[in-house]
């Protein structure tokens, strides 16, 4: 009986080894569907589990190289996989992937995906910059949210049509005209909630979500670690915000495939979904972490003020500095980890 018990776990260790392989080779592109790029991946894997991080644009890879916390692999410094490069390596003993995503949903959704299907990863850590759209969250401020909406899928209404049944919200481009109220040819929008696919659901029945929860099990641990960890409030020696910079565990944050520098929007989304950032990924990597069983984080820097500011918007002055912020406060959480 123990023989027999031994022989089927083989069998099916040799199955799984065979059915991974398998998605791999479907996954990667002819040109890297060779033996070397499976022996890596295996070899990669081999080393883990990993805590999977995903910035989006360079200036925020730049910060987190900043940091100096990130060590790369000796012999695996990296993966490189259908155009984009998974970096493989250490923050002090904890071992991490990280591949930068992208702008936008679709490529947030895909790179994470991919993180997800081929290498052995055990959590989520998205981060990166967003929009302020809380008047008590200044330039520099670090918002780690406790949940996300999609503000970008919308039914595109005429002039006075009747919202669709199960919309949320609706957006009337007549009450914004100068003088106010009035007809407007450009009518109205409504916000619809997204349909959410999930390994716990039943196959191709969707449910249909507004919010989506980061995991609760990594908020209250970033809750309980980081509050009161102190931020960088300068630039350089000549630019300098006017207060310390904090960080806040717990808000609402919106995304959409929108840059929102619009003071207008900006006040609409804030009352409607009573959002405080906004940005242009963070949802995607929450669905796709959520919809594969996998626990999910997001740290954003505030760099602007998503149009409320005079002028010129902030993104290219702090920018950096709320990257920055945003990258040591990720090094901190997969630290106490």
């Amino acid at each position: 009986m123990a023989t027999s018990r031994v022989i089927e776990r083989r069998i099916l260790k040799q199955y799984f080894v065979f059915s991974l392989l398998f998605c791999v080779l479907a996954l990667l592109s002819p040109a890297e569907s060779s033996k070397s790029s499976v022996t890596l991946l295996k070899e990669v894997n081999l080393e883990g589990p990993y805590i999977g991080l995903i910035p989006v644009y360079p200036p925020e890879e730049d910060a987190f190289f900043a940091t100096g916390a990130f060590r790369p692999h000796k012999k695996h410094p990296y993966v490189d996989l259908s155009g984009r490069r998974f970096r493989v390596g250490k923050i002090d003993r904890k071992k991490v992937i990280y591949v930068r995503c992208g702008v936008g949903m679709v490529n947030a959704a895909a790179a994470t995906q991919q993180l997800l299907d081929l290498f052995d990863v055990v959590g989520v850590v998205h981060f990166g910059i967003a929009g302020s759209m809380n008047n008590s969250m200044s330039i520099g401020d670090v918002t780690i949210p406790r949940q996300f909406a999609q503000t970008g899928l919308w039914d595109w209404l005429k002039p006075n049509a009747t919202i669709p049944t199960g919309d949320v919200a609706e957006l009337d481009f007549g009450t914004y005209n100068e003088p106010s109220g009035g007809y407007n040819q450009l009518g109205l929008i409504s916000y619809s909630p997204d349909q959410f696919f999930s390994k716990t659901g039943k196959p191709n029945t969707p449910q249909r979500k507004l919010w989506f929860q980061t995991s609760k099990n990594w908020l209250e641990l970033a809750f309980t670690h980081l509050n009161g960890m102190e931020l960088e409030r300068c630039v350089n020696s000549s630019l300098c915000l006017p207060q310390r910079p904090k960080l806040v565990v717990g808000l609402n944050g919106s995304t959409a495939n929108i840059f929102v520098d619009n003071a207008a929007y900006r006040e609409f989304l804030y009352t409607t979904f009573h959002v405080s950032s906004v940005d242009m990924e963070s949802v995607a990597v929450v669905m796709t972490s959520l919809s594969n069983g996998f626990p999910v984080i997001v740290i954003r820097g505030l760099s602007d003020l998503a149009g409320a500011q005079e002028g010129q918007n902030s993104i290219d002055l702090f920018g950096p500095l709320a990257a920055s912020n945003a990258a040591r406060v990720v090094v901190q959480f997969v630290n106490t980890l």
